[in-house]
């Protein structure tokens, strides 16, 4: 996957198991489990990780359109974890310019759907920051970046 924009999620392990994910934004490198993905029971939950992974960054990528023109703040989920959940909160003052800024919010991840997340996402009010896992980059740039990400993690495959 080629992209000017220093951010990937990635599979580092094709076995569907603990410590099987890594996000990767600027210098900062985080590894996390596919676990909650694979027991999500929604009726909108695929039954291969790299589809699950791939409606992940597809829901990620609506919301990062949704930030166009007016701006605003998105929260996507990369770590669903028993005690907490980290995300990623894109910020847009203008509609066109994207700081992204990965973080943790004490929200558990088994109340949250990984394949609609987004009922759960404005519930997010104590996003506490990872100081060095900060990247800017325009709008377009995120979303093409995204999609790269995405079609890349649904090949994959199970």
């Amino acid at each position: 996957m080629t992209t000017s924009v220093a951010l990937r999620f990635e599979r580092v392990s094709k076995k569907g198991e603990h410590k099987d994910l890594r996000l990767h934004i600027g210098a900062h490198h985080h590894t996390c489990d596919s676990y909650y993905l694979a027991i999500d029971e929604s009726p909108t939950a695929l039954r291969h990780l790299g589809a699950s992974l791939a409606r992940l960054l597809e829901q990620w990528i609506e919301q990062v359109d949704e930030l166009r023109d007016a701006g605003g703040i998105a929260y996507l989920p990369y770590d669903f974890s028993d005690q907490c959940t980290a995300w990623l909160r894109v910020s847009s003052t203008d509609g066109r310019t994207a700081d992204v800024q990965a973080g943790w919010s004490l929200v558990e991840a088994w109340g949250i759907e990984p394949s609609n997340y987004r009922a759960t996402a404005p519930e997010i009010k104590d996003f506490d920051p990872i100081a060095s896992a900060h990247i800017e980059c325009s709008l377009d740039e995120l979303v093409r970046c995204l999609s790269a990400n995405r079609d890349a993690l649904a090949a994959t495959g199970p």
